[in-house]
């Protein structure tokens, strides 16, 4: 039985159905009942708790083997990593296949340390683990969905920087190699899409996929901040935004990894490919 945490989210409820669709037993934790019904499907138990409460994830783990751990992008996410990786050692809890970010003790990024720090206490325990660390997701491309479908453009402080974005989808199935197979022990997965792009590339390949002129528009770092606080993202959050959006700039998020490929046996999804499969998302704006 394995336990998959952030069940509802992007990687979660891929990581869901991709097991459920191998018959392996799955129970999803959602701290909302009513949001579970993106992942009501055969051989998939439904259980509630919150990762800030321990007292409510022992009923979650009991009788589990394998957890897959995924915390949202909150200030109490190294308290979250920690309460299940406790939980998971008084649980009987085998191994933890956690998702991570490329970072360190010394990442420019808030998160980036918060999630190092949460690996170290992961391995602290003395567990099995695996943790994954995913260059930006494609799926971050959704949130100009709407300004794509109105005006055909969108805009972020890039510039001309590539990033090697990875679908989700291929996140999730690396996570599922990790959770069902042996040889991925004590493991570190950077993870990325084959190729890097630019946002203009982007531009392309959604234009291609919609049939539609689309363009992207580099704007200053200080209106993305002003853009970010107005649409309710805290400031803490959109302030390591800027930082990633300005390694990015510099080349950083360029390296192109062949992880996807060496785990799963088969090639990383492109953009490209992406983009027609949401091409109704980027078409509609919703």
């Amino acid at each position: 039985m394995i336990l998959v945490t952030g069940a509802t989210g992007k990687v979660g409820r891929e990581v869901v159905r991709q097991l459920a669709s191998t018959g392996v037993p799955v129970r999803a934790l959602v701290r909302d009942p009513v949001a579970a019904s993106v992942i009501r499907l055969p051989g998939v138990e439904i259980v509630t708790g919150d990762l800030a409460r321990r007292e409510t994830l022992g009923p979650a783990l009991a009788g589990i083997e394998r957890v897959f751990l995924l915390t949202p992008a909150d200030r109490d996410m190294l308290t979250y990593d920690g309460n299940v990786a406790d939980a998971s050692v008084a649980a009987g809890v085998k191994r933890i296949v956690k998702v991570s970010v490329a970072g360190g003790p010394d990442s420019g990024t808030q998160i980036g340390r918060w999630h190092w720090s949460g690996e170290k206490k992961v391995e602290s325990t003395g567990l099995d683990f695996t943790f994954l660390r995913p260059n930006l997701y494609m799926q971050q491309a959704l949130v100009y969905a709407r300004s794509i479908a109105m005006a055909g453009t969108f805009s972020a402080p890039l510039g001309t920087g590539a990033v090697a974005l990875v679908d989700a989808r291929d996140v999730a199935a690396v996570a599922v190699r990790a959770l069902t197979e042996a040889g991925h022990s004590r493991q570190i997965y950077d993870l990325t899409g084959p190729e890097a792009i630019t946002f203009d590339e982007m531009a392309d390949a959604i234009g291609e996929a919609t049939g539609r002129s689309v363009s992207y528009v580099h704007v200053a770092p200080e209106f993305a901040l002003k853009q970010m606080l107005s649409d309710g993202v805290p400031r803490w959050l959109a302030d390591d935004m800027l930082v990633l959006f300005a390694s990015f700039r510099e080349g950083y998020g360029a390296a192109v990894s062949d992880t996807v490929e060496r785990v799963t046996g088969r090639p990383a999804g492109t953009f490209r490919q992406f983009a027609a499969d949401y091409a109704s998302v980027f078409r509609d704006g919703r």
